[in-house]
This record gives C-alpha cells, sequence and structure tokens, in this order.
C-alpha cells in the first residue's frame, strides 16, 4: 500500500473524550478519508519510561490516567485490539538503530492515545499500540524518534504523536473567561514553522516561538509533534487541522504530515 501520512494530534483536556467540538468532528473526517491503515502507532506524553517500552497485549486496557473528572469519563472505554506482531516488528526496528527497547505485555491504552482515537477510529477496529517516551527525550531526539518509526509508514501504520500544541495546565486549572492572546500566538508560530517544514526553529522552539517557555512550561506535551513531523515525509505537503482552542489555553490544532 501507499505510504501512510503522519499525524500530530492535540488530545486536550480528557473531557475531550465526553465533548468532541470542532476538533472531534474534524478527527472524525478525517479518519473517514484516511487510508485504513493496518495498525495505529501512538506515542503520548502520558507513558514515560526509562528506555523505550512498546506495547504488546492482544487486548490493551483502556486506562484512565486521570482524576477529578465526571463519573461518566471513567466509564468509556476502547476496546480496540492490540498488535502484539507488529510490536515484535516495532522493537527490531528500533534496536537496529540503536535504541534500548523492550516490549510490555501488560500495558494499555492510556488517554492520550484513546482519547483522540474515538474521533478518529469510533469503532475501535484498528489495532493499537503505543510506543512510550523515554525520560531523557529532548526536541532533537523527538525528531530522530520520529525518523526512526518512518519505515513504518511504508508498512500501514498510521504513526500518531498525540500531545497538546499548547499546554500550561496552571492556567488551565486556574480557569480562563476568554482565551489567551499568547497561546494564539504560539499556535500561529507553530503553524508556519511546520508548513515551513523549519525543523531548526520547531527544535529550538523555546529560543524563537513567541511564548515557548509559557505555553509549554514542560516539555513532554509538546514533543509528539516533533515525532510525527521527524516521522513524516520531507518537503511534503502539511493539512493544518484547526481545532481551535479550548478553556482559554489549550489549543486543539493537530497536523496531517503527507
Amino acid at each position: 500500500m501507499a505510504r501512510l501520512p503522519t499525524l500530530f494530534v492535540s488530545h486536550g483536556a480528557p473531557t475531550f473524550a465526553l465533548e468532541p467540538g470542532r476538533a472531534g468532528l474534524l478527527l472524525q473526517a478525517l479518519g473517514e478519508c484516511l487510508p485504513r491503515p493496518k495498525a495505529v502507532l501512538v506515542v503520548s506524553p502520558h507513558w514515560v519510561t526509562r528506555e523505550i517500552a512498546v506495547t504488546a497485549s492482544t487486548r490493551p486496557a483502556t486506562i484512565h490516567d486521570f482524576g477529578g473528572f465526571p463519573d461518566a469519563l471513567y466509564q468509556l472505554q476502547y476496546p480496540a485490539s492490540g498488535a502484539p506482531e507488529l510490536a515484535k516488528t516495532v522493537m527490531a526496528l528500533l534496536r537496529d538503530q540503536g535504541y534500548q527497547a523492550a516490549c510490555d505485555p501488560r500495558r494499555g491504552l492510556d488517554h492520550g492515545a484513546w482519547v483522540p482515537l474515538r474521533y478518529l477510529y469510533p469503532h475501535a477496529d484498528v489495532p493499537v499500540m503505543q510506543v512510550s517516551m523515554p525520560a531523557r527525550l529532548d526536541p532533537h531526539s523527538a525528531w530522530q524518534l520520529g525518523e526512526a518509526l518512518a519505515p513504518l509508514a511504508e508498512a500501514g501504520v498510521l504513526i500518531v504523536g498525540s500531545g497538546s500544541l499548547t499546554h500550561n495546565l496552571y492556567e488551565f486549572r486556574m480557569g480562563h473567561d476568554a482565551e489567551a492572546d499568547y497561546a494564539w500566538e504560539f499556535v500561529h508560530w507553530a503553524r508556519q514553522a511546520v508548513r515551513a517544514h523549519d525543523k531548526a526553529a520547531l527544535v529550538d522552539y523555546l529560543r524563537q516561538a513567541p511564548h515557548g517557555r509559557r505555553a509549554h512550561p514542560t516539555s513532554e506535551h509538546y514533543l509528539p509533534l516533533l515525532v510525527a513531523a521527524g516521522a513524516g515525509t520531507p518537503g511534503g505537503e502539511v493539512e493544518v487541522i484547526e481545532g481551535g482552542m479550548t478553556h482559554g489555553v489549550l489549543s486543539m490544532e493537530s497536523y496531517l504530515f503527507r
């Protein structure tokens, strides 16, 4: 089959699973028009390990890795099958490129995976696996990890970096009545850099982006963008999925790297 695109998706707050808004509708439409993948591979900031781990469960559990939200959220399940044979392939691919990698047969799907997948593939009928983020991951090595995973797109795997284009949890918890200008300024910068395939700027976002540190006081929700970009076709078309802004400061913008 033809090479699949790669996707960066902003998964927002866990309540995104109950409140699709514009972003959910756009992801659902995207899932309907994409070539059907053999499997989905998700890199999420909600699974960080010392060295890279790969899920190898045949039926991964739905992990509700959050607290203080409505009861209905904890009742949601995403009963997709796993991809244990693919996990072996991914582990071998990473080891061949110098990574230490191991399979985890017990790990389920965290909300960075199953929440956006509820919209992309609402019937949970595509196998899903995750690759953890190593604890020492930084912007440069996140891009390299994407490049290491890129051959999987040639084999019919949809590589998804799931994070958040802006992610200031302190401001999210404080609550905002209006959308913050700084968050939009960061979004507009990122959109331009992604479209231009400006790797240097995207990797050096803390110095080059407006309000980079405020948009991302910590980097873990930004790094999946670099994984997805690194896995994409160099110089290929980039489709912007304008999901808007939620809670005043959480961008729901996503990017498809064709």
